[in-house]
């Protein structure tokens, strides 16, 4: 197995919807701001690479949306979907699956693009399965008020319409041998977490159950959360286990740090050591 870091770019969000109820005089100190309280985070994916299959774990935010769409989230940096899949030796058509934590654009978004100017749209990855789960599924295609925004039909329907979607069953073994999945239900409902075993480690693919280094002490909860209080409950016990099992956390969204691993102090789960995933 080889594990391969796609990146796609960075976007921009707001630094208190990111933090919650924390102050920005504490949180600054890991993601400062900018002069419009906008801080920089990644939107970085994983690509498994296992015999016959080549999987990617989540795809960003993908440019298909309009400018006024873009503007709100001041994309940039050189790396992109199409060109990170390149320097790893891939193409679009090589990837056999797609497993998505979840359905918020900017996790999805780089899996279905416009196909001609008359706005047909069609997969990125036309010979890959696209997985999520039924529970998601519902929750996304019939979306509350407080995700509306996050749920875009262009992203999510042509995987269903295409024929290549597939629904990880929760109380059944994992269809993947390379990892088994933990669910989360605080941030938005049944988040998938892949926990992957490579070589003698385990790596997990935090997405938005832990952003970034910056999110570790458990009071800092995003503002996006639908359950912060499980979401807090949820990070207690993962990185309790992280810990105890010295689990490698893959960050998606941290703006500098690819991974991390966290340890047991008298204040609680902390930050033990930062690294690059090619050093494992």
């Amino acid at each position: 197995m080889k594990l391969h870091v796609i990146d796609t770019g960075f976007f921009k969000l707001d630094g208190g919807a990111m933090f919650g109820v924390v102050p920005k005089t504490l949180w600054q100190r890991t993601n400062p701001a900018d002069e419009n309280n906008l801080c920089t985070w990644a939107m970085r994916c994983l690509l498994i690479e296992d015999g016959n299959r080549l999987i990617l774990i989540d795809n960003g935010i993908g440019d298909k949306q309009d400018a006024r769409f873009l503007s709100h989230y001041y994309l940039h940096g050189e790396a992109s979907l199409k060109g990170s899949l390149k320097k790893a030796g891939f193409a679009a058509a090589d990837i056999t699956d797609v497993f998505l934590t979840h359905l918020h654009f900017d996790h999805c978004g780089g899996g279905v693009k416009y196909k001609n100017s008359n706005g047909a749209l069609e997969l990125v990855f036309p010979n890959a399965t696209y997985w999520s789960n039924a529970g998601h599924w519902e929750w996304a295609t019939k979306p509350n008020a407080r995700e509306k925004a996050s749920f875009l039909k262009e992203n999510i329907l042509p995987m269903q319409e295409s024929g290549h979607l597939k629904f990880v069953d929760p109380a059944a073994a994992s269809p993947f041998p390379q990892f088994d999945i933990f669910f989360a239900d605080g941030h938005t409902d049944k988040m998938m977490v892949p926990i992957i075993k490579y070589q003698d480690e385990k790596i997990a693919f935090m997405a938005d159950l832990l952003p970034s280094v910056g999110h570790i002490p458990l009071p800092y909860v995003m503002g996006y959360d639908t359950r912060p209080l499980l979401t807090l409950q949820e990070k207690a016990d993962f990185l309790k286990k992280a810990a105890d099992e010295k689990i490698v956390l893959f960050l998606e969204h941290d703006p500098v740090n690819e991974c991390c691993t966290v340890q047991h102090t008298e204040k609680g789960i902390r930050l033990e050591s930062t690294f690059s995933l090619n050093t494992i």
